[in-house]
């Protein structure tokens, strides 16, 4: 008889954390992948930069987020991001909220949360002339010293044990050289800046590791040569080449870092997605891939060239466009990248292999 509350308090124990876990895991068809947990720059922030104070580098108005459920949110398109796309494709049940936001607490940060923040960089000091960014060191200190313990309490155990069913997606760098670089803000060499940054980026990333992440997602610098700000600032070329220059030469590394990294973290895997190349394809042939605008903003932007006006006009026809602002892709163009990174074959677009794969390995 002494047995059966023994018996008891184990099938309570078993049922209880079956039932915590069944809260984590989605129904994505053949994916190990319970959520994301998202780093980096205004490519992938999804809203929190809307609760910085003394910051210029916000996105919550319009005609930001006009194609997009919930109107302005943040997002600096006029849609969906890559990491809303992305989630849709590993059947995530909701947009993965933003850290900065109050109501991100409780359950909702059981699918992951984003703690990516516009003009933000690797280095510290990036983005320092927009007011209050968050730095990516930063970042992963909010993962470390905040979410953590929250996702801990909600699970009831350590929460090392399942971070390897999560994707860690990383995606900064062009505002290193944008808004760092090539403000005159360094006089190192570009070769010796692009070795810093890569170097910086390469020890964060074991920093998450140390934390608990397995599943990486590193996503190239776009081509920002090609986008309507860098055009303005000198008109006349389609490209400004030593923007470019500098994202093929961090992008470079980047694929490099794939393999250099992993020996030094043992039971990672890390996916290299090539977003230069995909949408440098787009402008090359932009017809052949349902564009017709490469070179103009969709929305009518600001005296910096970056940011669309508050309540401006935006085109129409706004799935044909490459750009939405000076800077930032439409929704059109998440959806090719996300759809490459998930499932393209390519290694010169996803190296090693794509992330639709990444979310079926077991760690």
């Amino acid at each position: 008889m002494s047995q059966i509350p023994l018996l008891c308090v184990f099938l309570f124990a078993f049922l209880s954390q079956s039932i915590c876990l069944s809260k984590l895991t989605p129904k994505n068809h053949g994916s190990k992948i319970r959520g994301m947990f998202v780093f980096g720059s205004s490519l992938v922030d999804n809203g929190n930069n809307n609760f910085l104070p003394n910051s210029i580098a916000k996105a919550d108005y319009s005609p930001y987020g006009a194609d997009f459920p919930l109107g302005p949110s943040g997002r600096f398109t006029n849609g969906k991001n890559v990491i809303d796309v992305l989630g849709e494709k590993l059947r995530l049940p909701n947009y993965i909220p933003p850290f900065n936001d109050p109501s991100t607490n409780g359950s909702k940060i059981l699918h992951g949360v984003n703690f990516a923040s516009g003009v933000s960089g690797i280095l510290d000091d990036t983005g320092s002339f927009a007011g209050n960014v968050i730095s990516l060191n930063q970042q992963i200190r909010n993962f470390e010293s905040a979410t953590i313990p929250a996702f801990e309490l909600q699970l009831g155990e350590k929460s090392t044990k399942i971070m390897s069913d999560f994707l860690f997606v990383v995606g900064s760098g062009g505002n290193d050289y944008s808004f760092n670089y090539f403000r005159g803000n360094n006089n190192s060499t570009l070769q010796d800046f692009t070795a810093n940054l890569t170097t910086t980026l390469s020890l964060q990333l074991k920093r998450l590791y140390n934390l608990g992440a397995r599943k990486f997602v590193l996503m190239a610098i776009n081509p920002n040569g090609c986008s309507p700000m860098a055009t303005r600032w000198f008109p006349g070329r389609a490209c400004l080449r030593k923007l470019n220059k500098a994202s093929h030469m961090f992008n470079s590394n980047l694929k490099n870092l794939v393999d250099a990294v992993r020996p030094q973290m043992p039971g990672s895997n890390l996916v290299f997605v090539n977003t230069y190349k995909v949408i440098r394809d787009i402008i090359k042939s932009p017809s052949t891939k349902g564009f017709s605008d490469v070179k103009s903003p969709c929305c009518e932007v600001g005296p910096t060239g970056v940011l669309c006006k508050r309540g401006g006009l935006i085109c129409k026809n706004r799935s044909e466009y490459v750009f939405f602002d000076g800077l930032h892709p439409t929704e059109a163009v998440n959806y090719v990248i996300a759809n490459k990174a998930f499932k393209s074959n390519l290694k010169a677009e996803v190296y090693p292999f794509n992330v639709k794969r990444l979310s079926q390995i077991y760690v």
